[in-house]
């Protein structure tokens, strides 16, 4: 247990911002996986832009690294040629 009522507060802070974090990289995983799973091409189009929409509000909150977030937009686009 915490010594002081600022490392109290801290964990308390620091449990809230993983459930936070948690919930966002399920809900990019979830978004990839269903992109995935497309078949049509002109769907993975329409459907890619809803997709780097999530990626790029996790690297904005600082969930995944920006460079995660450019590499991983990078091989989902190559989907959509390849299918």
């Amino acid at each position: 247990m915490p010594t002081h009522k600022s490392a109290a507060k801290r964990m308390k802070t620091a449990e809230r911002d993983r459930q936070k974090n948690k919930r966002v990289k399920s809900n990019l995983r979830a978004a990839i996986r269903d992109y995935k799973a497309i078949k049509s091409g002109q769907e993975k189009a329409a459907e890619f832009k809803e997709l780097t929409s999530v990626i790029d509000s996790a690297a904005k909150k600082g969930v995944i690294h920006k460079n995660k977030a450019a590499r991983t937009k990078s091989r989902l686009s190559r989907l959509i040629k390849t299918k």
